[in-house]
């Protein structure tokens, strides 16, 4: 009986890590569709996020089952707490990949992204997939040093958020009001992407020593 309780916590994890590979895949698709206003693929992406919900929704069932049946105390207690929170910022993640993939569609068949934006675009996309990706890695592994490295890689998605903002408000813009906009938005939605990362990371380092990170 209890072999079975475990394998069910188990299951819970290797959710949550199915979850970081969906959301990885929808931010990279968003933002080629973004780059080169890519119709097709910002609408894979917006159809495909029902995946992502129907992934955290067997999570949140399997959760709700296991409190109910098992009623798990101490580090199973702590297990199944953070896993609904890090579903909860995996399904956040794949709706942020959704609303970049929604900027695409608005804008085509001409991309949103100006040429001189284009390469910090593309990079703070690189830096969200590299941000998920290890954060599905410590999830697996409950590598707490790894976790707590991903407070410190976040900081380069926010040093490329400030930039945009410098150049949507540089004397030189000369993109106008609407890409303005567009740019802002999609910024902010890489940005909270990266966030959301860092706080499924927190919750591995909570899970693991019972304390959040300072």
């Amino acid at each position: 009986m209890r072999d079975a309780y475990h394998e069910e916590l188990d299951s819970l994890t290797d959710k949550l890590v199915e979850m970081t590979r969906l959301v990885r895949s929808a931010i990279s698709r968003a933002t080629t569709a973004l780059l080169d206003a890519d119709l097709q693929l910002a609408e894979s992406v917006i159809s495909r996020d029902e995946e992502v919900n129907a992934t955290f929704a067997d999570v949140e069932a399997s959760i709700f089952d296991l409190m109910a049946r098992q009623q798990p105390v101490a580090v199973d207690l702590r297990m199944v707490i953070t896993a609904l929170r890090m579903g909860t910022d995996l399904e956040r993640m794949g709706d942020l990949a959704v609303h970049v993939a929604k900027v695409a569609r608005l804008r085509h068949p001409v991309s949103a992204i100006p040429p001189e934006l284009r390469s910090t675009i593309l990079e703070m996309g690189q830096i969200a997939e590299n941000l998920v990706t290890k954060a599905g890695s410590c999830v697996a592994s409950r590598d707490v040093e790894s976790a707590m490295e991903l407070e410190q890689d976040d900081d380069a998605m926010d040093r490329l958020h400030r930039r945009l903002f410098r150049s949507i408000l540089s004397k030189d813009w000369e993109h106008g009001v609407e890409p303005a906009i567009d740019i802002t938005l999609v910024g902010r939605y890489y940005e909270r992407y990266a966030d959301h990362a860092v706080r499924v990371a927190q919750d591995v380092v909570y899970l693991v020593t019972g304390s959040r990170p300072g």
